[in-house]
């Protein structure tokens, strides 16, 4: 049947491949178990690309081709560039199609990026494959893992699908810092999880706060703790100005002076 070809898995089996060619690109279509799935499947692709303009909203689960590739074609056909991910281009953002339901907005400048990356979600967490390994894509914003959208950063229209650099305000920008009054003025607090909340003491800036914590691990660590602490990446300071700030720093005397139990050991 046309648009479908014979093929073989590496036991020896059997299955049938469809793909189709648009503006001079050869497009595959999938794999099937049978022909009549494959050359369905090739139907709806050139129903797609050359007789209807159906929209990403007109999909439906009965489709024989799967969701991503129905995406890839109408992008395709409506901005004259394929990606091999479910993205739908406009002027100045994009549209990255987790399902019919589940969709991502970006920034154009990103697309580039995520054209070429796959991403993933697990337990409201979303991640990319970036080279081998799992990686939350609020890192590429500046947001460390596990940070609470409401706490640590916001989304300001407050529509949590919204990636756009201009929707995302960080607050807490590192692990155990937040801006908080501390005596009428402004100031960040350092807290960590010994276990139990320990401050470790109030700075003026947020990078001093982002190394306090940094130091209250190396003494934990001098005291005997084996819990295994993030420390914070402070990437704007070379290591002699990281050194000269980290070495006048105070910490809380109960940081120095804490004694780790059995359990802790």
């Amino acid at each position: 049947m046309k648009g479908t070809f014979v093929a073989k898995k590496k036991d020896g089996t059997i299955y049938y491949r469809a793909s189709i060619t648009y503006q001079r690109k050869h497009i595959s279509l999938g794999g099937f178990e049978t022909v009549s799935e494959a050359n369905a499947a090739y139907l709806e692709a050139d129903h797609i690309l050359n007789r209807e303009r159906l929209g990403i909203n007109q999909y439906r689960d009965s489709s024989p081709l799967p969701f991503e590739k129905w995406v890839i074609l109408i992008n395709f056909r409506d901005n004259g560039i394929y990606f091999g991910k479910p993205i739908y281009a406009r002027a100045k953002f994009f549209y990255y199609y987790l399902s019919p339901t589940d969709v991502l907005k970006f920034d154009i400048d990103d697309l580039f990026y995520y054209s070429s990356r796959k991403i993933m979600k697990r337990d409201g967490h979303l991640f990319v494959a970036d080279y081998g390994m799992q990686v939350n894509i609020l890192n590429r914003y500046g947001i460390r893992n596990f940070a609470v959208a409401g706490k640590d950063y916001l989304f300001l229209n407050d529509d949590d699908t919204d990636f756009r650099h201009e929707n995302l305000a960080i607050i807490n920008r590192y692990q155990g810092v937040t801006e908080v009054f501390y005596k009428g003025k402004k100031r960040y607090r350092t807290r960590i999880n010994v276990p139990g909340y320990y401050v470790v003491g109030y700075y003026h800036s947020e990078i001093d706060a982002a190394i306090a914590y940094n130091k209250a691990i190396d003494i934990l660590k001098k005291n005997g703790i084996k819990k295994n602490y993030s420390p914070n990446y402070i990437d704007r300071l070379s290591p002699s100005a990281y050194a000269d700030i980290y070495s006048r720093l105070k910490v809380s005397n109960k940081i120095l002076n804490y004694k780790p139990n059995k359990k802790e050991l």
